[in-house]
């Protein structure tokens, strides 16, 4: 695990230069260069994954033979000269590599404006390459995000994208290299979504489906127009299974759960051990995977081939309950001894096999009918998958595009539903902060970022009567009433659903200047307030306060009917910005709290 000063290395940038002339290529402004940029960005991010699964496919016949485990010695010298190999390469050549790719990425966004070094791209290829390809139990999503995320930025610097637009292009390639990585594009956005910018952002949408698209276009031409599993058709045989995957929910979500707490524990304990131990760890996880490669062959590798063999129901509930446990054991030693690789792949696999299983056994005793092992197979890789990085809508819609049946959706839905509850309890420390932690980054946590409640203008506002002045009213009688009234201010109705507002200050100037008999509307330039209602964030009243010194907030239903007014007075209250943090000397608090001589 790196350390803070380790970490901020890897993910640092160069010193910025001087911001490049728009050179307005080819007559396209930033927006349109942006958009033509993303599809570009899926098409290279596609090439790229389809290179890498090819690489990792040759490299895997070459070491490991076919079918893997036919060779003792191969299964025991393969994981672990691989696993070295790619940590050595990682560590002392492409140190920038190192760490979650999900994570680099959300520092590209949070912290360095999209810049991602390209030699991060060769370095995840050739060291993930090398260990998945030689059978260490990782997967090639997450490497696949991370170099989608780099051939942006690339890309990006290539063609002058301003600032702002930079720092978006690093989820734009994150989506292209994940989609292309799954063949999902609804899965690589709604993941880029919920984990990297947490938000609906119109402005940047867009160009993440148009990426995801395209690398999933490219990844079709080239190795087949086919999903990533083949599923067969689904149906919901009985109302009572729905038990049965509620059952699944809260198992799974338990070993999610357990998982992620393993993982931080024994990733934490091999972080003491001494550096001279760095290359060591994943040599030794690399050897024990090859052991359980000696005994069960389909937990080394990547494992999608394993989960299609399960799907056509060639595996008792023993077998898949084992692989599934056993799965989970080996990527727990490679992912906390630092081997490059992702954790997609065995969490979808952990999930599917220990999903079948259970799903496998209530077919021996469970009264009602049920559907066939596939459907739980399905069911248990997107609620392993939503209990352990805490994505359920990503996990919903995978299962779906994999199994392509929409009446799936409803016993994932509460299969992950339940698990990500249980995990929201039981781990409070999402998955990619906990590891972005250890990594010393500290980035966003977007959990709470959707889940915290906003502050409403109704937090704020100041309600009740409020005096009213029509805007052909004299200066005079307009004076009058708000001394009668006692107030500072009072809201001008300039015409219906349009509102100003006039202070006690001025009016008074008005009638020191003899224009006591002039008009409101004559004596002042009434410029229309914006209108603000109470259900509207305070940032957004805050923004649209400006050069006002108060705005109406109004009923939606009725734009005659003021509801109260805001001050900037009113928001500083609401967040806790007290008039004497302005007012008091920087001392005060400490002269306060020293006794009286």
């Amino acid at each position: 695990m790196d350390t803070p000063e380790r970490a901020s290395s890897s993910l640092a940038r160069p010193a910025p230069t001087a911001e490049k002339a728009d050179t307005g290529w080819g007559g396209f402004g930033q927006t349109q260069r942006f958009l033509v940029l993303s599809i570009l960005i899926g098409l290279f991010a596609g090439l790229m994954v389809v290179c890498f699964h090819i690489i990792i496919d040759f490299i895997s016949w070459f070491t490991l033979g076919s079918p893997v485990g036919a060779s003792w010695q191969r299964t025991l010298l393969a994981p672990t000269i691989g696993g070295l190999i790619a940590a050595t390469l990682v560590r002392y050549v492409f140190r920038k590599a190192r760490g979650s790719g999900v994570n680099h990425t959300k520092a590209a966004l949070y912290v360095y404006d999209g810049y991602v070094p390209f030699s991060t791209v060769i370095g995840k290829f050739l060291a993930c390459s090398a260990s998945l390809g030689t059978g260490n139990s990782l997967g090639p999503e997450d490497p696949a995000l991370q170099m989608g995320a780099g051939v942006a930025s690339l890309l990006g610097r290539m063609f002058d994208v301003d600032k702002e637009h930079m720092r978006l292009i690093a989820p734009i390639g994150a989506a292209a290299g994940l989609a292309a990585a799954f063949n999902t594009p609804i899965t690589a956005v709604l993941f880029v979504i919920e984990q990297v910018i947490a938000a609906w952002d119109a402005g940047v949408l867009g160009s993440i489906v148009l990426s995801a698209v395209s690398a999933v276009v490219v990844v079709r031409w080239f190795l087949g127009d086919h999903p990533l599993f083949h599923a067969p058709a689904f149906q919901l045989t009985h109302p009572s299974e729905l038990l049965i995957y509620a059952a699944i929910g809260v198992i799974v979500g338990l070993l999610g759960v357990l998982f992620v707490k393993l993982i931080a524990r024994l990733h934490g304990a091999l972080e003491k051990l001494p550096h001279s131990t760095a290359l060591l760890r994943p040599v030794v996880a690399g050897f024990l995977v090859g052991c359980f490669g000696l005994w069960l062959p389909q937990v080394m590798g990547v494992g999608y081939d394993v989960i299609d063999s399960a799907l056509r129901d060639q595996f008792v509930w023993q077998t898949l309950l084992l692989l599934g446990i056993v799965k989970m054991v080996a990527t727990l030693l490679c992912f906390s001894a630092e081997t490059p690789g992702g954790m997609f792949a065995p969490t979808l696999f952990t999930g599917a096999m220990v999903g079948g299983g259970i799903g496998a056994l209530a077919h021996l005793y469970w009264p009602f009918p049920m559907s066939s092992s596939a459907a739980y197979i399905l069911v248990g890789m997107g609620t392993f998958f939503a209990a352990v990085f805490r994505t359920p809508m990503t996990a919903i819609f995978m299962v779906f595009e994999v199994s392509a049946s929409y009446v799936i959706i409803l016993p994932v839905m509460i299969a992950s539903t339940i698990a990500y509850l249980i995990s929201r309890y039981l781990q409070p420390i999402p998955f990619f902060e906990l590891i972005a932690r250890q990594e010393g980054v500290d980035l966003p946590s977007l959990e709470a970022q959707r889940e915290r409640q906003p502050m409403l203008v109704e937090n704020a506002m100041q309600r009740g009567t409020i005096l009213t002045l029509s805007a052909d009213m004299s200066v005079d009688a307009a004076l009058a009433a708000l001394r009668s009234a006692g107030l500072p201010h009072g809201l001008v109705a300039v015409e219906r659903g349009t509102w100003s507002w006039v202070t006690l200050e001025d009016l008074e100037g008005a009638a020191g200047e003899a224009r006591g008999t002039a008009t409101i509307r004559q004596a002042f330039p009434l410029a229309p307030a914006p209108r603000l209602y109470p259900d509207m964030a305070l940032d957004t009243a805050l923004r649209l306060l400006g050069p006002h010194r108060l705005l109406p907030v109004l009923n939606r239903a009725r734009a005659g009917q003021v509801l109260g007014i805001i001050t900037l007075e009113d928001i500083h209250r609401a967040y806790g910005i007290h008039k004497r943090h302005h007012d008091e000397p920087a001392d005060a608090g400490n002269a306060a709290a020293s006794p009286a001589v």
